[in-house]
Order: C-alpha cells, then sequence, then structure tokens
C-alpha cells in the first residue's frame, strides 16, 4: 500500500453509509445483493474490490457508477447525495465525474476509435470544461488543443493507441479494443475511473499492459476503482476490498495486510442463488 504522507487531510471522493441493494423485499426469495455496506474512498486511492460470483461486486459497480440507487442507505460522490436523485440528474453525474472501462470494451462497431472515444466529449458538450481540464491530463499543450478531435487524439495517444485512430473495433485486437475504451473514459478528465473487470477479455501479456496503463493513470493522480474476481489483479491495488454475501468482509485499509488474516482476497463461499456477481 502507499506510504505517501501529506500535510493536509485526504479529500474524500466517495462515501457508502449503510447501503442495502434488496431484490424482493418482504417475498420468501428475498435477496440482499448488498447488506449494510459502509465505504469510503479517497480521492487518488486505487482501490479493488474483488468477490465471487453472487458476492455483490457487479451490484457495488452499478451503485458507485451511477447506474442503479439503493433500496436503502446514502451514497455521496464528490460530496454530492446521488443516491436520491432523478434518472437525468444520474445521466448528469455519470457524463461529469466517471470514465467507465468495461469488460467487453462497449464500443460502437461502426465508429473509429478516434470517434469512440470523441463520444463522451459529445454528451458533455465539449465545451470549455473539457478543454480547460485536459490541461491537468495532457499538459500546457492543451491550450492548443480547441477541438473534440484533438482532445479524443490526444487521449488515444496517452495509452499508446493513437496509431489506430481511424480504425474501427473489428479491425483491432481485444487489447488495442481496451485501449481505445480507456482512452474514452479518460478523455473528459473525470473525478472517478471506474473498471468493471477490464482485463477479463484479455490474455496474460494484454493484462499486464491494460494493468500498467491503470497504474499510470493512478500515478498521475486519478482515483481508480477496480471491479474483479481475480486476486493476483487485485493484488496490483493499493487498496483491496473483499465482498462476501454482500457485506466487506476484508479492508486492507482497515484490516492491513500483515497475512495475519489467512487468506483476505480468497473466493471462498459459494454463490447465493438468483443473484449475479
Amino acid at each position: 500500500m502507499n506510504t505517501a504522507y501529506s500535510s493536509s487531510p485526504p479529500e474524500r471522493l466517495i462515501e457508502l453509509s449503510d447501503i442495502y441493494k434488496i431484490y424482493g423485499e418482504g417475498l420468501e426469495s428475498e435477496v440482499r445483493a448488498l447488506d449494510g455496506v459502509s465505504l469510503t474512498i479517497d480521492r487518488g486511492e486505487f482501490t479493488a474490490i474483488i468477490g465471487s460470483s453472487g458476492s455483490g461486486k457487479s451490484t457495488m459497480m452499478n451503485i458507485l457508477g451511477c447506474l442503479d440507487l439503493p433500496t436503502y442507505g446514502e451514497y455521496y460522490l464528490h460530496d454530492e447525495l446521488v443516491s436520491s436523485l432523478s434518472d437525468q440528474e444520474l445521466s448528469n453525474i455519470r457524463n461529469r465525474e466517471i470514465g467507465f472501462i468495461f469488460q467487453g470494451f462497449n464500443l460502437i462497431p461502426a465508429l473509429t476509435a478516434l470517434e469512440n472515444v470523441e463520444l463522451p466529449l459529445i454528451y458533455s458538450g465539449a465545451g470549455r470544461r473539457a478543454r480547460k481540464d485536459a490541461k491537468d491530463l495532457y499538459g500546457a499543450d492543451a491550450k492548443l488543443m480547441t477541438s473534440r478531435q484533438e482532445l479524443a487524439y490526444a487521449a488515444l495517444e496517452k495509452v499508446g493507441i493513437d496509431h489506430r485512430a481511424n480504425h474501427k473495433p473489428s479491425e483491432m485486437s481485444g487489447g488495442q479494443q481496451q485501449r481505445v475504451a480507456i482512452a474514452r473514459a479518460i478523455v473528459t478528465n473525470p473525478p472517478l475511473i471506474l473498471a468493471d473487470e477490464p482485463t477479463g477479455n484479455l490474455d496474460s501479456h494484454t493484462t499486464e499492459d491494460v494493468m500498467r496503463i491503470l497504474r499510470d493513470l493512478h500515478a498521475a493522480g486519478s482515483t481508480v476503482v477496480l471491479i474483479t474476481h481475480d486476486r493476483d489483479i487485485a493484488a496490483s491495488a493499493d487498496r483491496a476490498i473483499r465482498l462476501l454475501d454482500g457485506r466487506i468482509v476484508y479492508d486492507s485499509k482497515r484490516d492491513g495486510d500483515d497475512g495475519s488474516n489467512g487468506d483476505p482476497l480468497g473466493t471462498m463461499g459459494a454463490p447465493r442463488k438468483g443473484v449475479s456477481a
């Protein structure tokens, strides 16, 4: 874990307070996908959330990503209470605050790499804020950028895939597509990068390439939350959190990682019937 110290207190980016996600509440078949989860993540952390199928990690990802709302509890993102917002307000939060990286890449087949990366800029208006924020991500040269294409190309360049800017997804390997997906996630310089099993469809060599990019983004100041079932991937983060049956059973920031917890990142425990990961 990162042991660097700062004279100022860390800035809290994420706060979950007693979060429940209940399906079929009150029925005999009731399932608690999340069962009283409380968690804080500071700006600049690299956190992995690990769990087997049925642990609640996908539900956690959906709530963190403002793709779903909890049944009970409060979720603050950047000091804004998002757990009670409307669908349109949640959409605005996603466009402004979160960069998504998915296992299946989720690129639009008919668009080139450059056009895929432009999409978040189009949704957000690609206005003054996008160009201003890009200065932090791309350096002083960002002041010369005046178009969505230039910002998108700079993001592709940052992840080493600019040479495929005019290629469509079908013309790229899985690793190349994931690099494009990462470029799309960072093009607006969002406070939070949320990666859902980003290496699940990749070979071991490409997996290391993708993890290196995520580590580089974290080193540059990004907050990265990684959802995974892979213990080796989780171990590469500064902080690891294990979910089991919808509850946090291990948090390296809280519990330490001196080995006294046995196999804290283990994936023991059968998945619960009717609940996805």
